[in-house]
């Protein structure tokens, strides 16, 4: 058997297999919730409204779910927010499969589904960001999201095949079973010899905390800010105007499909790049790949054929996986470990506040100037907010710069009153 690569701790390992797990069944419980709503007699409205009954909780809680990631033992906090979805996705289960679910129910639980995911998310970011050390880091952030992406594809793939032959109830059922078998794994991560965190002033304090060393970094502010309104964009173009440019020009919704799978299997292949190519300039590279974002909106405005738009929509994605591993290798170089999932939770929030704001607006901008106009202006969006954040010195000159010596294993160590080992 081949030697363990040093860059995949045991941590590391256990972590990715348990991403992988619960990716699995998340992807597949995304379809089969919005089925589940649909076989309960629900509307399209309502698959909305469930849909948004989860997003706004993971919204509103993200900073706080941050702050205590940060004050207390990050795996403890994953594996309680593990143990709430599963608990919420069993119940649901359980609903539809006796054939008693209300929409009212779906939507609360829903609703405690995303208050476990914005308590998850920053430790979680946390605590794979405090997994790897030296020089390959950059390689390890490369592997976690090769198996991040590809839970994603096959989660899809299986769950949708699964809701066809079993019903959705029997989805939601894996989904809860894969978050027990992903708090499982979590349970046995190794905590001791992290850095050990002196008690805080309070939640306010840490998020007072989390801000500054947010805004006191010109690259780090720019970045969110920008995706905020990118990511936001991107999600309107793909869930919004994609659909109805294929159901009006490519033929419905296979070529559509055959799109996103496209792009998945883009995004797959964007992280086996980065495990073999580390660049130096981190986010200069990470940021001229945000550009290809604005071509699947000009391709649809226009539109390409359907095998044309599948092209663009596999370089598309292999630009944003370039990204992803680029910003992940730069805020684990430059963000203190214990302020990891404090920074982690603003990034999360940029990233999906302006989701709902843009998905609203989509159909009024539509009737107010046209598909094809608004599809323009998405492009024309994310290309100017881009070229702007490399107008920022910061984002164009961090450099990647690996440790000078080789980290140090770690040891158990004795607590001293008022501290307790992290993460």
């Amino acid at each position: 058997m081949a030697p363990r690569p040093a860059w995949a701790s045991r941590n590391f390992l256990l972590l990715s297999a348990a991403t992988v797990i619960s990716g699995l069944g998340n992807s597949g419980a995304l379809i089969a919730t919005s089925f589940a709503v649909l076989g309960d007699g629900g509307s399209a409205t309502d698959v909305g409204l469930v849909s948004a009954a989860r997003m706004v909780p993971l919204v509103l809680f993200l900073l706080i779910g941050g702050a205590v990631a940060d004050r207390l033992p990050r795996h403890r906090v994953m594996i309680a927010a593990n143990t709430v979805n599963c608990l919420s996705q069993g119940l649901f289960a359980l609903l539809v499969l006796s054939g008693s679910a209300r929409l009212w129910q779906m939507a609360l639980l829903a609703a405690v589904g995303g208050t476990g995911q914005a308590f998850f998310a920053p430790a979680a970011e946390g605590m794979v960001f405090a997994s790897v050390s030296g020089e390959r880091a950059g390689r390890a952030f490369a592997v976690f999201r090769i198996g991040v992406n590809g839970a994603a594809i096959g989660g899809a793939a299986l769950g949708g095949a699964l809701v066809t032959a079993a019903g959705p109830g029997w989805v939601l059922a894996i989904d809860a079973a894969a978050f027990a078998a992903a708090g499982s794994l979590r349970g046995f991560l190794d905590v001791t010899g992290f850095p050990l965190r002196a008690p805080s002033a309070g939640i306010a304090n840490d998020l007072r905390d989390g801000w500054r060393e947010v805004t006191s970094r010109p690259w780090l502010w720019a970045i969110v800010a920008q995706f905020c309104v990118v990511n936001a964009v991107v999600v309107t173009v793909q869930s919004v105007y994609g659909p109805l440019v294929a159901e009006d020009h490519l033929g419905g919704a296979g070529p559509w499909g055959l799109a996103l799978a496209a792009f998945a299997t883009g995004t797959a292949s964007g992280a086996l790049l980065m495990t073999r190519f580390t660049p130096r300039r981190l986010l200069l590279t990470g940021t001229l790949c945000i550009f290809p974002l604005a071509l699947p909106a000009a391709a649809l405005a226009v539109p390409v054929p359907a095998g044309w738009l599948a092209a663009i929509m596999f370089g598309t994605g292999v630009a944003v996986e370039v990204f992803s591993v680029t910003w992940m290798t730069a805020l684990h170089q430059e963000i203190p470990e214990e302020k990891f999932s404090r920074v982690s939770s603003y990034d999360w929030l940029g990233s999906l506040a302006g989701v709902p704001v843009a998905t609203a607006l989509a159909g009024p901008a539509q009737n107010l100037i046209g598909r094809p106009a608004a599809l323009w202006s998405c492009a024309a969006l994310i290309t100017l907010l881009t070229a702007a954040v490399l107008c920022v010195p910061e984002v164009r000159n961090l450099t990647h710069h690996p440790p000078t010596s080789p980290p140090t294993p770690p040891t158990k160590s004795n607590n001293p009153p008022g501290t307790f080992n992290s993460p």
